[in-house]
Parts: C-alpha cells; sequence; structure tokens
C-alpha cells in the first residue's frame, strides 16, 4: 500500500512575517485531512525550506506517494510552470509519485472568507468614524498582478462577486505590481469618485513586501484626500474557508478533479496581446534565489536606493533585477501537468522572463517613478 503525503508549495517570501504565516497555514491544515497523511510545506525561491526540502521529509517519513497543490490564490507563471518543473523533475529522481492539483481560484469557500475580511473592516470603521452605507461606500480590490491575463481577470471575477453580492456603491480592481493600474493610480481614480469611504482590500494570502506596499500607498493617496476615509481591510491569512478549501485541492486529487481551468491560458490558447507565448517551455526560473531569504535582493528597504519607506516596485523599471535574471545552468528533465507540456533539454544562456506587453503602460510600473530617490531618477 502506497503511503500518501501532502505537499503545500509556497512561492516564498523576503518578509519573515509572511514565511511565518504560512507555517502557520501548513501546521493547521492536518485537522481537515486524513490523520494519516503527513503535511509539509517548502518555498520556490527566497525563503526555506525549499519545496525539495519538504519533499525529502515526506520520503523520510516513507511516503512514496505525494499530492502537492500550489499555496497560490490563482494560477499564473508559478503554478503553472515553475512548481510543477520542480515537482516532476523531484519525481523522476527519487521515483516517486507526484500529483500536482489546482489553485484555490474562484471558489465560494473563498469568497465568503474574503466577504468577511471586508466585513470586519467596516465593522470596524463604522464603531470608530459612525456608519457609512455600503450603496455609498467605493470597495477596491487589490491582487497580486502578474504576467498572466487569466490570473489578473480572476481578480476582477472576485471584486465583481465581492461588489455585488455585499452591495458596494462602487469597485475598482488595482493590483501590487507587474500589470496595471498599480495600487497607487487605481487608488486614485476611486478618490475622484466622489465616495466618502473607500475600503481597500488586498486579496492576499499572506503578509509581505506587497502588503506593505499596499497600505503604504494607501496612506500616501489618502494623505492627499483628507475629505475622503479610507479603510484598509486585511488579507485573507488562514482563515477556516481558505484552510477548508486548500484541503479540497489535496483531496480532490484522488478523484481526479483537480484539473486546472485551461480555457484562457496563454501557453495553450492565443489570448489577446499574448499570442507569442503559446507553448513556451515550461521549466523553473528561479535557481537563482531559492532559500535566500532576507539576503535577496530588495529585503530590507532601509537597504534600498529607490524607495524611502516602503518597497514601491520601483527595481522593476529600467531591467530591474525582478525582471532578469542572469544565470546558467545544465539540466535535462521532462514534465508534464494539466496543460500537457513536456520537454527536455540542456542549455546555459540568460534566463528572463517573456516581456510584458504593457510594460510602458502609464498606470502600470512607470507610475511609481515619480516615487523613486532624485539621485537614481
Amino acid at each position: 500500500m502506497s503511503k500518501i503525503g501532502v505537499m503545500i508549495c509556497g512561492h516564498g517570501s523576503r518578509s519573515q512575517a509572511a514565511v511565518d504565516e504560512f507555517a502557520v497555514l501548513a501546521e493547521k491544515l492536518p485537522e481537515f485531512l486524513p490523520p494519516d497523511w503527513p503535511v509539509e510545506y517548502g518555498y520556490l525561491e527566497f525563503a526555506n525550506p525549499l519545496i525539495r526540502d519538504g519533499l525529502d521529509k515526506l520520503r523520510e517519513q516513507g511516503c512514496d506517494h505525494i499530492l502537492a497543490v500550489p499555496g497560490m490564490l490563482f494560477a499564473a507563471m508559478h503554478a503553472k510552470n515553475d512548481i510543477p518543473s520542480v515537482l516532476n523533475t523531484y519525481g523522476a529522481t527519487h521515483d516517486l509519485k507526484v500529483q500536482y492539483g489546482r489553485e484555490l481560484a474562484v471558489d465560494p469557500k473563498m469568497i465568503l472568507a474574503a466577504s468577511e475580511r471586508v466585513s470586519e473592516a467596516v465593522d470596524r470603521a463604522n464603531s470608530e468614524h459612525g456608519e457609512v452605507p455600503l450603496s455609498e461606500t467605493c470597495l477596491v480590490v487589490i491582487g497580486r498582478g502578474a504576467s498572466d491575463p487569466d490570473a489578473n481577470s480572476n481578480v476582477s471575477k472576485i471584486a465583481r462577486i465581492l461588489w455585488e453580492g455585499m452591495g458596494f456603491g462602487w469597485c475598482e480592481v488595482g493590483y501590487s505590481g507587474v500589470t496595471f493600474p498599480l495600487v497607487e493610480p487605481c487608488l486614485e481614480h476611486a478618490a475622484r469618485l466622489g465616495y466618502k469611504r473607500i475600503v481597500v482590500f488586498p486579496y492576499f494570502l499572506f503578509t509581505g513586501i506587497l502588503i506593505d506596499r499596499i497600505y503604504g500607498f494607501t496612506d500616501m493617496v489618502a494623505e492627499a484626500n483628507p475629505d475622503i476615509e479610507f479603510v484598509k481591510a486585511g488579507y485573507l491569512n488562514d482563515h477556516p474557508q481558505v484552510l477548508a478549501t486548500f484541503a479540497e485541492r489535496v483531496t480532490e486529487i484522488l478523484d481526479g478533479q483537480n484539473v486546472m481551468n485551461c480555457s484562457m491560458c496563454k501557453y495553450r490558447a492565443q489570448v489577446l496581446g499574448f499570442e507569442a507565448e503559446v507553448g513556451m517551455p515550461q521549466e523553473s526560473h528561479h535557481h537563482h534565489v531559492e532559500g535566500q531569504g532576507a539576503n535577496a535582493p530588495g529585503s530590507n528597504v532601509e537597504d534600498c536606493k529607490l524607495c524611502d519607506t516602503f518597497c514601491t516596485g520601483a527595481c522593476r523599471l529600467d531591467g530591474g533585477h525582478d525582471h532578469h535574471h542572469d544565470h546558467s545552468h545544465d539540466h535535462s528533465h521532462a514534465h508534464s501537468h494539466d496543460h500537457g507540456h513536456a520537454h527536455s533539454h540542456d542549455h546555459g544562456h540568460d534566463h528572463h522572463h517573456p516581456p510584458y506587453p504593457h510594460a510602458s503602460h502609464p498606470l502600470g510600473p512607470e507610475s511609481v517613478r515619480k516615487h523613486m530617490k532624485q539621485d537614481d531618477k
């Protein structure tokens, strides 16, 4: 009989607080799963333990059948490419059965968790500053932002369901990086709509540099608009409905219900504006920052030459480290996941993600240029 082990694959963060929160989630997840299924976790980049470290622990416990899920809200490059590459390389190396599940995705349980985080913030604001009807309040939902339009569109879907379900007067959607509109231009737009209260909700799992960025820009826009009440909602964290969704993503693998929704995947379909990325090789681009933790570039705002009090994302401009990675490696591996791609290759070259087609959009990363320190413009 095979022994099942569960692997939660996180992205990793330069923030120790984010890593700690992810670990707490992994520690709580066994309560939602069969008692004889050990659960481990690991990260793709920056933080320790790495994904392969978690897999090592499961093997040491006698597990020969791994149910792995991405610890991510939506499926973009990390969930579609990087994590499957790591898992399948490890499985082939150790003759281990590894089955990969899907992301948390748009799910009624996730919507419920999100609505409760928003309601908590609204109730707190009503208690402290007086009640404002939801119909007279603007909701702003901030997502991670990716170079995958399918993942970005899911943030808009979450926002619409919250807007319509809760009865907010209006809703805007922004992103913390990569795409547009970024947080500041999104909030500046919302401030022009005439609402006296704006609720800013980061649709994120955990804290970290990007949460600091969202709240930092919220403070800046609030200071410029003193007549508007800006309310910061909390992120999802270890909400019980989030844990229940993670558990479902694990168990559904055995039922064959773990297929990602690929109908608008830019690697399979010619999505408007991303046609050239159909059939791209799917591999991990994160070897160079594995386990670096607080030593990784951008870990400390105090040492940053571009930002003052919080990470604005200015390092993404002009070929910053987030966009371009110089490293060489020789490897040969084959992997496949729900997209059905496989490849084997040996190469040494500079790795860099495909250029985002709207990188110069004025409401995207270029919008932070005005906040760069004068000496570095």
